[in-house]
């Protein structure tokens, strides 16, 4: 393994720190503190009441009360705001996976800790997944630019690399994580429902753990 794949979160006990992953963002004058919050919480309402397709910016804008440049200027587009709106969702997982119990956190099998991942991401991808794909789909690659992609990716590597000293563990990470995108994710629960999407992803987590 290379030394770029070392420096992320590790099995067992040794860890790097989440801040390191996930930088805390610079400090906010108040006033641009509180328009962040009212923005997020009236795209959240918003995109719960009308679905976020058939929400606009402006529409947030009118709703959080600030100007449409403001919004526009924080946030660029509605995958700015998906990105910004799932950031605590996806920050919690992090945190179960750098110090919760295992399998999903330190302390279990790489090869448990694998398959507790993909489970549990599956869980956090089904309850947003209108978001994560806005967020993934915004522009060719947006998936893979995302800094949450990164952890994730970082992550799965080192458990591949430790549960399979001989394979690629990168680019394999890289093809496990292609099933849990949004897009394929979402078609198969679309096809067949979300029960048997889950088995399908699950059965494929077991064949590349087991392999």
């Amino acid at each position: 393994m290379d030394s770029s794949e070392t420096n992320g979160p590790r099995s067992g006990s040794s860890r790097e720190p989440l801040e390191l992953l996930r930088p805390n963002p610079p400090k906010e004058r108040a006033d641009a503190a509180r328009n962040r919050e009212k923005v997020l919480a009236a795209a959240a309402r918003l995109f719960a009441d009308k679905g976020v397709d058939a929400v606009s910016m402006d529409a947030i804008a009118a709703d959080a009360g600030v100007g449409k440049g403001t919004l526009f200027r924080r946030f660029g587009d509605k995958s700015g705001l998906a990105v910004a709106l799932l950031d605590a969702r996806e920050h919690d997982l992090q945190e179960r996976i750098l110090s919760g119990p295992p399998p999903l956190g330190p302390g279990a099998p790489a090869t448990a800790r694998l398959t507790a991942f993909v489970d549990a991401y599956l869980t956090y991808l089904f309850a947003h997944l209108d978001l994560v794909r806005m967020s993934e789909t915004a522009s060719p690659g947006a998936r893979h630019r995302i800094g949450a992609y990164r952890f994730w990716h970082r992550h799965v590597s080192i458990l591949l690399a430790e549960s399979h000293p001989h394979a690629d563990p990168s680019p394999l990470s890289h093809a496990l994580l292609a099933s849990v995108s949004a897009e394929t994710a979402g078609h198969l629960r679309q096809e067949y429902g979300e029960q048997r999407a889950r088995q399908a992803i699950m059965t494929l987590t077991a064949a590349v753990t087991t392999a």
